[in-house]
């Protein structure tokens, strides 16, 4: 039976969830449970602390798990990258006082405050600086430079206003830019049902990230109907029993449809429809 790790609580938790559930997965209802047993699809669940998946996965005691992939790096686990799934996006910056710092070199020497001293550390380390200590904070890292715990911080920087309020600003490129993924052991031996499971999630992916585009065209503007809409590969085209028309199925990116429609609607398409993709493999 295939062993998966899935966040128990946090950003990650609901959309793992909802994620494994699209691709065909039975997962815990309201009343939660540390451990769902998928009988249909020989897979057994256990909702874990995110901080913890990878070092459950890198110890080879589980053969999947959904974490973040800052929280996998920090954990300095054996454990790999296997699938990327595009949900909790997050960025990683070093924030200091304005004028204090400029880039990542002027670290070298000083105290740095973080939630994620495994990745910052090697972040350094990458980079050739050796920093006077790291301080593991659990949350309100910005605070720390107040209270002169620190002499800058790294961070999750999304909007930026917090730190704004406090009067600081980032300085060098971003430490790292982190997403929900999958993880397994690292150099692990190929298994079906892991491979099953990782094109399930892809599929799912896809097809959030997809619509389908179906619409009528005259003969005339067919070629350039299709510019507009060319598909993954090639777009589908079917004769009407009426004479001179071509009805056209296409796949288009969901962040486009509308004005892929506005266009076709332009070019003088008819009976244009769009429609979600529930499953796909590609």
């Amino acid at each position: 039976m295939l062993r998966v790790a899935v966040p128990n609580k946090g950003s990650l938790s609901g959309p793992a969830t909802a994620m494994l559930h699209e691709a065909g997965y039975t997962q815990r209802g309201k009343t939660g449970g540390l451990v769902i047993i998928d009988e249909e699809n020989d897979v057994e669940f256990f909702y874990l602390r995110p901080r913890d998946i990878a070092v459950y996965v890198g110890s080879g005691r589980l053969d999947l798990g959904i974490t973040g992939r800052d929280l996998l790096i920090d954990s300095g686990a054996a454990a790999e990258e296997a699938l990327a799934l595009g949900f909790a996006r997050s960025t990683f910056y070093f924030a200091a006082a304005p004028g204090t710092h400029h880039r990542v070199d002027d670290l070298d020497g000083q105290t740095i405050a973080t939630s994620y001293p495994g990745l910052v550390a090697k972040h350094l380390a990458d980079h050739g600086v050796h920093p006077a200590g790291l301080v593991r904070l659990d949350g309100a890292v910005e605070t720390s430079l107040r209270l002169g715990v620190a002499d800058a911080i790294a961070d999750v920087v999304e909007t930026g206003r917090t730190l704004a309020q406090l009067n600081l600003v980032t300085f060098g490129d971003p430490i790292m830019v982190s997403e929900a993924i999958v993880i397994r052991p690292a150099n692990a031996d190929t298994n079906p049902a892991v491979q099953r499971l990782l094109r399930r999630l892809h599929g799912v992916g896809v097809a959030r990230d997809y619509r389908i585009v179906d619409y009528i065209v005259a003969d005339d503007l067919l070629d350039r109907a299709v510019t507009i809409t060319p598909g993954l590969e090639s777009p589908t085209i079917s004769r009407l029993h009426r004479p001179g028309q071509a009805a056209v199925r296409a796949v288009v990116p969901a962040s486009t449809v509308q004005a892929v429609m506005d266009d076709l609607e332009a070019l003088g398409a008819t009976a244009i429809l769009a429609a979600q993709i529930h499953a796909c493999r590609l």
